[in-house]
């Protein structure tokens, strides 16, 4: 399967130095959205390891910095699904239909011991909102680069719905 991702280039805003802040970095702006939403400018910092030739207002494309067969890794926020229960959030097998447990059919079960602990155990699983986190999926690669459509082309899936924003890295 084959996953088309639109990339929109990076403006470099500013570059950080060793001498002045410490570390190497260069901050970018995304520019997201058309027409009149396109004032929502989205500032990230990308971290260095040497001094990068890059000076502020100049461009990254993604065919600057993936090739074909690249290894990469894809972070992005999961699609939100809200308010779910253990059998949809966890995969609980649920109790039996029959023998008056007419009632029991998506319920957890037993949360805990009785004496001793004499509590839930930190971590138990149980209901609570699924989805909306941050998620990154390792080991995908590079397919094809579009230049002319601005698009990478990756085997996978990955996170998040629509229209959502993806930071795609080397892995």
């Amino acid at each position: 399967m084959v996953t088309k991702v639109k990339t929109l280039p990076l403006k470099v805003v500013r570059v950080k130095g060793e001498d002045k802040d410490g570390y190497w970095a260069l901050q970018i702006e995304v520019n997201k959205g058309k027409g009149k939403k396109a004032k929502k400018l989205i500032l990230r910092e990308i971290r260095l390891e040497q001094k990068s030739d890059l000076r502020p207002g100049m461009e990254i494309k993604a065919s600057d910095v993936f090739k074909t067969g690249d290894k990469i890794q894809v972070r992005g926020i999961t699609k939100g699904r809200g308010f779910a229960g253990v059998v949809k959030r966890w995969g609980f097998a649920g109790g039996p239909r029959t023998h008056g447990q007419s009632d029991r059919e998506r319920a957890p079960g037993s949360i805990g011991q009785g004496t001793d602990p004499g509590r839930v155990w930190k971590g138990k699983k149980m209901p609570g909102r699924m989805g909306g986190k941050a998620k990154t999926i390792k080991g995908l690669k590079v397919f094809k680069i579009d230049e002319e459509k601005n698009e990478i082309w990756i085997t996978g899936l990955v996170p998040g719905g629509k229209r959502g924003l993806l930071k795609i890295s080397k892995q």
